[in-house]
Order: structure tokens, then C-alpha cells, then sequence
């Protein structure tokens, strides 16, 4: 029943933050404080629903070294995202016509910091975390990332190709984040950079979603195959490639920290009994 206590308040804590921020659409300075104050609420809420239904400490949202965390996590994100819109300016694929909205550059600080809190919260802090248990790291990272992608067919220009493109690329990548560090701050960050890059600093579509422009006046066309259409460039070959690149990073610093968490079967034949899962 843990998982059934841990879904519901997570859930209910994303579903009335994003009412309210949807709420306000426009309004780029409640956008903000209805932003944080989801964060500020969703914290907490894991802590104590997990913590309940678990009986042991919350180390994957411990506060110390939090910031720091999420912060080289934002970092890690920028980048990343900064690294594709590159590459499609390189190839002609992207344009900057000027300055867009500030001011909708900093509403958008608060709907993808709510967003990418409450999304992780959800998929790697509670789903990743209870399906490694039994199935170990690679099956859960895979199924949930499957499960992010299919979420996002829900968006208004969501695409087959967009989907899969965000569960390898991000749901994969963000799940290699956790199991690295066994932290959720960084993944948090990871999330909250990328989008934000996307959003609020390059005005880019983000996962379909008709979003609001940000703080360049930009345009993207060509190829829908380095583009992402309308999708945005989530949906681009170069997101997909950096995304598996950084998976690939992040799963080896796991298995160099001995975090990488067998299948039960091969873990009940090597050790004679059930390794405990990393925290």
C-alpha cells in the first residue's frame, strides 16, 4: 500500500499546483509565486508520506547538500540543452531575432520549477525507486522511462516520435541521475535546467506543450528530424544523442559507486540473499 499512499499525495500536490498555475496563464509574477510555492509544498509532502509509509529516514531529499545538488543538476541541464540549440543554429536550424519576454522568462522559472519537482518526485523518487527494489536498476529504468514518454502524448502537439524521444533521452537520462547519486536534487536540477533552457532562455516549444515565449525572440525550422516540428527540439536527434551520452555517464559513475542494483533473481544466486537497495 506504500506506493498507492506515496502516488496519491504527490499526485494531488502536482494536479492543484498545476490548476493553479494554469490558473493565472498570463500572469507571468503569480506564475512564479504559484511556481515555488508548489515546490514548497511537494518537498515536504514527499518527506512525510515516505517517511510514513517507509519508517526510515528521506535520505533521497536529505537537505543537506541540497542546493549545491540542484544547482551543478540546473547547470548540467543548461548545458545540455544549450549544446542542442547550438548545434541546430549551426546547421541554420535556429534563429535569434532579438529579445523576447522577460517577464515571461521569469513566470517560467516557477511553472518548470513546479514542474520538474512534482514530475520527479513522482517518477524517480517514487516509481524508479520501488520498481528497482524488485526488478533492479536497468528494468526500472527502462520501464519508467517508457511510462515518462507515454505522459507526454497527453501535451497538445505530442507526437509517437516526441514520446519515445523524451523517454530515452530524458526519462532514461534523469533515472541514471538518481541512481548515481541516489540523491533526487540533481535530477531535480537536471530537469528544472533543461526545461528552462528550453523555455524561458531560448523560447523554444517544450514537449508540445504551446509554450509561451521566453526571453529570446527566436524561430526554429527545418528537418523535423533535428528540429522536433512541433514537438520542439525535444523531439530532435541531437536531444536524443546527448541525452543517451550523459545516460551513459551518469550510469557508469553508478556502477563505479556500486549503485547499480541487480535483478532479484541474479542477486538472490550471487549473494544468497537480498542486497539492500542503495539510498
Amino acid at each position: 500500500m506504500r506506493v498507492v499512499w506515496q502516488l496519491l499525495a504527490i499526485v494531488a500536490v502536482w494536479m492543484v499546483g498545476g490548476q493553479c498555475v494554469a490558473a493565472v496563464d498570463g500572469n507571468p509574477w503569480l506564475t512564479l509565486l504559484l511556481g515555488l510555492l508548489t515546490v514548497a509544498l511537494a518537498v515536504p509532502a514527499y518527506r512525510w508520506v515516505v517517511g510514513r509509509t517507509e519508517r526510515r529516514p528521506v535520505t533521497e531529499l536529505a537537505r543537506e547538500g541540497a542546493w549545491p545538488a540542484t544547482g551543478r543538476g540546473t547547470l548540467i541541464g543548461l548545458a545540455l540543452f544549450g549544446a542542442v540549440v547550438l548545434n541546430l543554429a549551426f546547421v541554420g536550424d535556429y534563429h535569434v531575432n532579438g529579445i523576447g519576454s522577460v517577464s515571461g522568462a521569469i513566470g517560467l522559472i516557477g511553472f518548470m520549477a513546479a514542474a520538474a519537482t512534482t514530475e520527479e518526485l513522482l517518477f524517480r523518487g517514487i516509481l524508479f525507486r520501488i520498481i528497482e527494489e524488485r526488478t533492479g536498476t536497468w528494468i526500472s529504468l527502462m520501464a519508467t522511462g517508457a511510462l515518462f514518454g507515454l505522459m507526454h502524448l497527453l501535451n497538445p502537439n505530442a507526437s509517437l516520435w516526441g514520446a519515445i524521444a523524451i523517454a530515452v533521452e530524458a526519462g532514461g537520462m534523469l533515472a541514471a541521475a538518481y541512481a548515481a547519486t541516489r540523491s533526487l536534487w540533481l535530477p531535480i536540477g537536471v530537469h528544472f535546467g533543461w526545461n528552462f533552457a528550453a523555455s524561458g532562455i531560448f523560447s523554444t516549444e517544450v514537449s508540445g506543450n504551446d509554450t509561451p515565449q521566453g526571453l529570446l525572440d527566436s524561430v526554429t525550422s527545418g528537418s523535423k528530424l533535428l528540429t522536433g516540428g512541433d514537438f520542439g527540439p525535444e523531439g530532435s536527434v541531437y536531444a536524443v544523442l546527448f541525452g543517451v551520452l550523459l545516460t551513459a555517464v551518469f550510469m557508469w559513475v553508478a556502477h563505479r559507486r556500486g549503485r547499480v542494483v541487480p535483478r532479484r533473481s541474479r542477486r538472490v544466486v550471487e549473494a544468497g540473499t537480498t542486497t539492500r537497495v542503495p539510498r
